[in-house]
């Protein structure tokens, strides 16, 4: 019998060291996709629905130029009220890329799961959209309706401005309600979270449409081709929340475990 030459045998334990990390990856995805699918498609079925919902009140009746902008601050109100009531059990109803960021820098969630659920938000945002313009008798492709963009006399700082300030609003509550120091005054986070987005909506919808969410104005901006200063709400929401976030991480929750460190020592 003739006895392969070294490398030959290198060679073959190499490739099958090869196959056994493949093989190891795959299973690991596969039990990552089983654990975390329902969370990731609660993230795409509740921003469908926040955005259903919310550009549904946005549409104006027949005859008139535009809804008032109170319909849409309640609509996108109760839309946030209806889908974390829902949906909050099953993958804490971000519905917002800033909101997943927010949870990533906390480490609430990891980061492939937190990129997933942005994914997962966005594709909810462009299918709701799409959906609505089948079902309304209003060309709101053509019209516009729903769309994110900074008031005509706004500069595209001031609007940046006002996507920072309205977003930093949200993610605090967001921080504060996923406190460890909160943890017992869950009950009634839907409300919370509702009547924020509602009284946000209408400070800010006159001035920007109050974006604070880029997958929010991601689907309209698709359909409709409307890509005005686009950028100032994906740049502003996320910027706050990384501002906000790392504010709060290292000034409220570090003070409370330093404190607690203390008592024990």
């Amino acid at each position: 019998m003739t006895v392969p030459a070294g490398n030959i045998v290198v060679g073959i334990m190499e490739d099958l060291s090869t196959k056994n990390q493949q093989v190891k990856i795959k299973n690991r995805l596969i039990i990552w996709y089983l654990l975390w699918w329902k969370a990731i498609f609660s993230e795409f079925l509740s921003t469908m629905y926040l955005m259903l919902i919310g550009c549904m009140s946005c549409i104006p009746a027949d005859g008139s130029a535009a809804q008032p902008p109170i319909y849409g601050a309640i609509g996108f109100g109760l839309a946030v009220l209806f889908t974390v009531q829902s949906f909050g059990h099953i993958s804490g109803a971000h519905l917002n890329p800033s909101v997943s960021l927010a949870a990533m820098i906390l480490n609430k969630i990891s980061i492939p799961l937190g990129v997933s659920y942005v994914i997962a938000q966005c594709l909810g945002s462009i299918f709701a959209y799409g959906i609505l313009t089948q079902v309304t008798p209003v060309d709101i492709i053509a019209r516009g309706i729903c769309t994110t963009q900074p008031h005509e006399k706004h500069t595209i700082l001031q609007a940046l401005g006002i996507e920072l300030i309205l977003t930093s609003s949200l993610i605090f509550l967001v921080c504060a309600m996923w406190d460890p120091a909160n943890s017992g005054s869950q009950e009634s986070a839907s409300l919370k979270f509702g009547f924020v987005v509602a009284g946000l909506s209408l400070a800010g919808g006159p001035l920007t449409g109050a974006g604070t969410n880029p997958a929010r104005s991601l689907g309209p901006a698709l359909w409709t081709g409307v890509w005005n200063a686009h950028w100032v709400y994906w740049i502003g929401p996320l910027l706050a929340s990384t501002l906000v976030t790392l504010f709060y991480k290292h000034t409220y929750l570090k003070l409370k475990v330093d404190m607690k460190s203390s008592v024990q020592g």
